[in-house]
């Protein structure tokens, strides 16, 4: 039997992202992973996304919280996504479909969000130092506070009016 320390995850990686989006999810569900084939069946061959993949195959138990860290994420259709307490920092999001996405407590430090769409999207506890927003779309900003949806405005983003609110 193959010791984790033997095992050629990048390699297995490697491997897992040349698949299609159909064999990634049979792949996922073997590894009890299915909950995250939103994205991960969605991922493009790249170093960024490799490293992700093999943060999910290497503890496939201790990823309850998504590990994507520099991902490549660009463009991707992640409807109403589970990425709660993902950690988002330096990800590429730009023009990436998040509507509705569950976003709790996720780090979106120095992430790319330009063109984006986290409309109804639940941000509470988001933390967005260094994040690029310009002419990202965040319909009411559901979950923000009053300064962070000031502080977002100020670097582009996009916000639907809420009733009485004053952003001065």
């Amino acid at each position: 039997m193959n010791s984790l320390s033997t095992v050629d995850f990048d390699r297995i990686g490697a491997e897992f992202l040349a698949q299609t989006p159909e064999l990634r999810l049979q792949i996922l569900k073997k590894l009890g992973l299915a909950r995250y084939a939103p994205f991960l069946t969605q991922l493009i061959p790249s170093p960024a996304n490799l490293a992700c993949v093999v943060t999910f195959l290497k503890m496939p138990d201790r990823v309850k919280f998504p590990p994507l860290r520099g991902a490549d994420l660009a463009g991707l259709h992640l409807e109403g996504v589970n990425f709660i307490r993902a950690d988002l920092t330096g990800a590429n999001l730009q023009n990436c479909h998040l509507e509705k996405a569950d976003m709790l407590f996720a780090r979106l430090m120095d992430a790319d969000l330009r063109g984006a769409n986290l409309y109804d999207a639940t941000l509470n506890e988001t933390i967005w130092t260094g994040a690029l927003v310009e002419q990202c779309v965040f319909g009411k900003g559901k979950g923000l506070t009053v300064a962070q949806r000031r502080d977002l405005t100020a670097k582009g983003a996009i916000f639907s009016p809420v009733e009485g609110e004053v952003l001065l």
